[in-house]
């Protein structure tokens, strides 16, 4: 299934497929955003599973180096999926996680649904 352009609560919001190409970093990143450009998403939803263990252990940088792209382009990103193992194995992920979420731009969800609430709220 491909990515695709939906209106969540409103909101443009390009949906990755959760079989795409696994983001693995900064060059991923903005082909992803190239991509939400192409169809104007103001949004990007991406599923967890298409983030490497890499991401969730944020020593790595890689899940800074992904969001300071979207963060540097103005485009919002939502994490899609459960990520309980990952928050349950690094005090700083989860502090990360909790924050992002206090935030506007950079959110944790479980799933569309979460992101649709959270999006009619904004």
């Amino acid at each position: 299934m491909p990515d695709t352009l939906q209106h969540v609560a409103g909101t443009p919001v390009l949906v990755c497929a959760a079989d795409g190409e696994p983001l693995r970093g900064e060059r991923e990143a903005v082909d992803l955003l190239g991509e939400a450009f192409s169809c104007q998403a103001a949004w990007v939803a991406i599923p967890a599973e298409r983030l490497g263990e890499g991401f969730f252990r944020l020593r790595t940088r890689v899940a800074g180096e992904i969001l300071q792209k979207f963060a540097n382009y103005r485009l919002g990103v939502a994490v899609v999926g459960d990520i309980t193992r990952h928050v349950e194995a690094s005090t700083a992920l989860r502090d990360f996680v909790v924050e992002s979420n206090r935030g506007g731009h950079v959110w944790f969800v479980p799933d569309l649904e979460a992101l649709r609430e959270r999006l009619g709220q904004a």
